[in-house]
């Protein structure tokens, strides 16, 4: 039986960025992968679905390309050629993944890994070829899948698909019923209804975004609307069946039912963590609800196994399981180290965008806080202007006597890149006067953030300040 040092099962976000940070502190690692590296976020999420919300989001620029002083005539979208661009990143970053494995000596097996007691791991390769090898320790980083909903008709044997499903099309249908208005549903309504499709959102919870500032997405709400997509929120949907065009979702809130049509039914209600068939359970592992369980260290319920990234649960988002998978090699490398979770941006690729970190105005009231809010528009932006894309606010909720930052929610163009700045805010524990006492560059989109925080002291320049 063939030794090794450490081996890591998956090769996605958690898993890759563990062997790398194990090989920088001299560790040799092994990575055991049944598919293309960079798990669900590089060949079936994130980067996928970013790269279609690109194009989607440069076709309906050039569609409005007068208003640019550019003239461009029978402008178009190809679906085909999308999906060619979509892939050829993958591919770049795939191979960018292994690439760094083998820069820093990671070797990387091939097959399906399932755990063994006594820290062996028994591999079966594409052959059906079957090994075993002995470990010194072990990362759990086998990642997530979609999730499975209660409803009759809402699986893949009557036609109806998962989000990651949306990102292969070959052709856009005329109409679609997302169910789920999270991050999923909306970066999916977001891309079909860019490209003419017809999309219904049912969302079961007050409002799209449920984890989100409510004031933000009621104006994203809105946004959506204009952009033709049918929203559907505090409303369940009971079953699906067969219907005259396609599919017929039934539907209903607290007092009436009724019934949606489309061609198509998508189901993007997030992942669930992948641990079935992985021998958890006979390894003496720790599970709850299909979640490994971890102490801060990221030690599992057996000594030297640790497990990161959408296994665990949790926070299922890639950057955060890479620092799960760096907080695991460092430990399994002898360091001590932990993960902090206080301060976790989060965002949608939406058109606007929406990022956010730390409590909504709602949370942070629920929590006993008194609450003073900074809110700057950004039609008074003058870069969101240039943009064309006036749609939006930002908002900093505040705890008033010492100024502290309790949540700083942007919605606007680029939204996803201005949150790092609101991140590291409130990771230094930044206050309010930090922010207005900070010189930001003017025209710029980063300034809505310094306008903000001048609103929370009633100083705010270039919009009448409500707390005057």
């Amino acid at each position: 039986m063939e030794n090794r040092e450490l081996v890591i099962i998956g090769g996605g976000p958690a898993g890759y960025v563990a062997a790398i940070r194990a090989a920088q502190l001299s560790g040799r690692a092994t990575v055991i992968e049944m598919d293309a590296l960079g798990g669900t976020c590089l060949n079936r999420g994130c980067v996928p679905s970013k790269t279609l919300l690109h194009s989607v989001e440069l076709y309906e620029t050039m569609k409005k390309s007068e208003q640019f002083g550019i003239a461009a005539h029978d402008v178009s979208a190809d679906l085909a050629k999308m999906q060619a661009r979509k892939n050829a990143v993958i591919k770049t970053h795939v191979s960018g993944v292994e690439s760094l494995l083998k820069g820093n000596r990671v070797e990387i097996i091939r097959g399906r890994a399932r755990l063994l007691p006594s820290l062996q791991i028994e591999i079966e390769g594409g052959d059906g070829q079957k090994q075993v090898i002995q470990a010194q320790q072990i990362i759990l980083a086998a990642g997530g899948k979609p999730c499975n909903l209660p409803i009759s008709g809402a699986d893949s044997a009557s036609g109806v698909i998962s989000a990651e499903k949306i990102l292969n099309l070959d052709k856009i249908p005329k109409s679609i019923i997302m169910v789920g208005g999270g991050v999923i549903g909306v970066e999916m309504a977001t891309i079909l209804a860019k490209l003419g499709c017809q999309v219904s959102i049912v969302e079961m919870l007050p409002h799209i975004l449920p984890s989100e500032d409510a004031e933000l997405t009621s104006i994203l709400a809105k946004a959506l609307k204009e952009d033709g997509v049918q929203l559907y929120e505090g409303v369940c949907v009971s079953r699906i069946e067969d219907g005259p065009g396609g599919k017929t979702a039934v539907i209903s809130d607290d007092k009436t039912e009724g019934k949606l049509e489309a061609e198509m039914v998508a189901i993007a209600v997030g992942y669930r963590p992948n641990t079935d068939g992985m021998g958890l359970q006979e390894a003496g592992i720790k599970i709850d609800e299909g979640a490994i369980q971890v102490n801060e260290r990221m030690e599992t319920s057996v000594p030297g196994v640790y497990a990161a990234g959408d296994t665990i649960g949790g926070i299922m988002l890639a950057y955060v399981a890479m620092e799960e998978g760096i907080t695991a090699a460092e430990n399994a490398m002898g360091k001590t180290s932990s993960i902090d979770y206080n301060v976790v941006p989060r965002f949608t690729h939406s058109l606007p965008e929406l990022a956010s970190v730390g409590l909504t105005e709602e949370e942070a009231k629920s929590q006993g806080y008194k609450v003073k809010v900074g809110r700057f528009p950004c039609s008074a932006n003058s870069i969101a202007t240039i943009l064309g894309e006036r749609r939006g606010l930002i908002k900093i909720v505040t705890e008033p006597k010492y100024g502290q930052i309790l949540g700083i929610h942007i919605l606007c163009p680029r939204a996803t890149e201005l949150i790092a700045q609101a991140t590291l805010a409130m990771r230094m524990e930044a206050t309010v006067p930090d922010i207005v006492n900070t010189l930001h560059a003017h025209p710029s989109l980063s300034e809505a953030i310094h306008e903000a925080a001048l609103d929370v002291t009633g100083e705010m320049i270039h919009y009448p300040s409500k707390n005057r």
